[in-house]
């Protein structure tokens, strides 16, 4: 019996039988795995293989909270989306951040597995404990701001709902999930929108009533009481200014990507920055569950060319994505991109990295004014980007290609197309430059979903954040090499600690340390770990991802970078002739992390971590 953090009920549904079960969640495998990431994980490495298809009925769709979400902890409004993904071929999963893990919780669920696939379109209605698989032929094609809307009306005012767009029903490569409506919180990368369509699942409507239990209340009180000032201090500049705040501060150290990773400086930058977004379309600030800081962006253009727009702004990424690598510095313009890549259910990242792609293709004659319609693809034009987001989103012209992400493209372009294409494993950049951060190139070539800065999230060791209980005493050397191995690999432990807990990265900005996160995880649960088993349970679950992906063929001949960012010197800003070292730094994370030559878990690792049984 759980004391607290956890509902114990996982319900699995099956589309083509259309049945529902609720299955009982092993308080063994919550106290070896936690939830979220790690728990999704474990399913998906029973319920999946090398057989599965990634948008066949026999890939699982798996929604997971943590004992965190829902709680009074800060910050811990969260969940996750795990699959094989469509767009890589191996483990696939996204974060989102609002109000649904929770709502999912108060409706009586720790998490959704959806098996199977529907004839026709249908959504999930959960609530107080039940489920409903109701018909939704009639909102099949609606984007997901029509979609909330209509499920609202027709469930209750106060649900919550995971949608997909056009972009997932056609079952683009790069489509995500979105939630909470025009707030627009997106599970994006991996084509888990894809996944959703290829099951004819419009959404999962979310709605309940129940309290989330905590071990310790009156424990957690007296913490929060003592943090929640401190978070709301440290965080304010990230509330204020959105995470497009640091964007000029991220263009002047080489980290911004500009023009398809080719260039090291972008002018332009100050105009589609945070600050600039509160001088000018800022209307309101979103503040997921428990959040004390408030990042979210709510804006308006209410004329002009690119009007209307009203709902969530674009984040950091998405300015950096759809803007700089493309060179577009209008920030109306790149609201609308965002706009129609939340309606669409489209990951801006990818769809800026596809764009960019796209343009640089056909500035090089790999594409032409035939595969374009007749539109010819240039830097900084913001009406192409727009155009571009629309075709993607609708499947439709030159977007029925460039859906399929940057490795597919450069792959049925043949020739040096493959030079162009900025992805590891298939999946392409975020908005970091590894060339700007060495340990940022390493932890990109040995995530487990392919290129991420968040299951690392080293570089920002590397700019400014110390971690003591870790042994980082000191911000990290970003052009060095020595101690490379360690700081990825402890790193990676932790954040697959926080995506199992269920809590935003975002609090390393705002004043909380370790020894708080493991405190709130011990009084919400009542297990008492300490920190030498928090972190093994960490390893624990990047070792269980990467055994995943070793069952679906990964080995050191994935770990790498593209040759364009370990050969490619941008000459100027903040990182001009820097290239990461990744050869040596990755043999010194294989010895660290207890891998073999060819990056594989030793059956010793195995054992040390208690994986041997999920791998025999």
């Amino acid at each position: 019996m759980f004391k607290g953090g956890y509902k114990g009920k996982i319900l699995f549904v099956d589309l083509s039988k259309k049945e529902a079960k609720v299955h009982e969640l092993s308080e063994e495998e919550a106290y070896k795995y936690i939830g979220g990431s790690g728990l999704g994980a474990l399913y998906l490495n029973r319920l999946s293989g090398p057989e599965t298809d990634p948008l066949g009925s026999d890939n699982p769709l798996i929604f997971m909270t943590g004992p965190l979400t829902g709680t009074k902890v800060p910050l811990s409004g969260r969940h996750q989306v795990i699959t094989r993904s469509p767009l890589t071929g191996i483990l696939g999963e996204a974060d989102a951040g609002g109000y649904w893990g929770a709502m999912l919780k108060r409706a009586g669920f720790d998490g959704v597995i959806v098996a199977g696939a529907s004839e026709k379109p249908v959504y999930l209605w959960v609530h107080d404990g039940s489920v409903e698989i109701r018909d939704a032929s009639h909102i099949w094609g609606l984007d997901t701001y029509e979609a909330d809307e209509a499920i609202r009306k027709e469930t209750d005012s106060k649900m919550v709902a995971a949608c997909i767009g056009p972009a997932g029903e056609k079952r683009v490569l790069i489509a995500g999930i979105m939630h909470d409506g025009r707030d627009a919180r997106a599970a994006a990368r991996c084509g888990v929108g894809a996944v959703m369509g290829s099951k004819s699942l419009k959404a999962i409507a979310v709605y309940g009533e129940e309290p989330i239990s905590v071990a310790d209340e009156d424990g957690l009180n007296k913490s929060l009481k003592e943090m929640g000032p401190i978070i709301v201090k440290e965080g304010k500049g990230l509330g204020k200014y959105g995470t497009a705040g640091a964007i000029v501060t991220i263009e002047k150290v080489g980290d911004l990507p500009v023009k398809n990773w080719v260039e090291g400086k972008f002018e332009g930058v100050e105009k589609i920055s945070g600050q600039k977004m509160v001088e000018s379309i800022l209307t309101g600030r979103f503040y997921c569950a428990s959040c004390l800081v408030g990042c979210g962006r709510k804006v308006r253009v209410a004329s002009g060319r690119y009007a209307p727009v009203d709902g969530a702004g674009p984040e950091y990424e998405s300015l950096a994505m759809l803007g700089a690598l493309n060179l577009v510095d209008n920030l109306e313009a790149l609201a609308k991109a965002t706009e129609l890549c939340n309606r669409y259910g489209l990951d801006t990242i990818s769809t800026g990295a596809v764009i960019g792609f796209a343009i640089e293709a056909f500035e090089r004659g790999l594409l032409t004014e035939e595969d374009t319609n007749g539109v010819k693809l240039k830097w900084g034009d913001p009406d192409i980007v727009i155009r571009l987001v629309e075709e993607i989103g609708e499947a439709k012209g030159l977007g029925r290609l460039l859906g399929l992400g940057v490795k597919r493209i450069s792959e049925k372009l043949g020739g040096l197309a493959c030079e162009l294409a900025i992805h590891v494993k298939g999946l392409e950049f975020p908005a970091h430059d590894p060339r700007a951060y060495n340990s940022l190139g390493l932890a990109y070539a040995t995530s487990n979903r392919g290129a991420c800065h968040l299951q690392g999230f080293t570089h920002v060791f590397e700019r400014s954040l110390t971690m003591p209980d870790l042994g980082f005493d000191e911000v990290q050397d970003r052009f060095g090499i020595e101690g490379k191995g360690e700081l990825v690999a402890k790193l990676q432990d932790l954040m697959c600690l926080y995506d199992s807990l269920k809590i935003c990265k975002f609090t390393l900005f705002a004043g909380v340390k370790l020894r708080h996160i493991l405190q709130w995880f011990n009084l919400v649960t009542g297990w008492g770990v300490d920190l030498v088993h928090f972190m093994k349970t960490g390893e624990r679950i990047f070792n269980l991802k990467r055994m995943y992906n070793v069952r679906m063929g990964i080995s050191r001949k994935d770990d790498t970078l593209p040759p364009r960012i370990l050969t490619l010197k941008r000459g100027v800003g903040g990182a001009a002739d820097n290239l990461p070292p990744l050869n040596y730094m990755l043999a010194d994370y294989y010895r660290y992390r207890g891998w073999d030559e060819f990056g594989i878990p030793t059956v010793e690792k195995l054992e040390e971590l208690g994986l041997t049984k999920e791998f025999q």
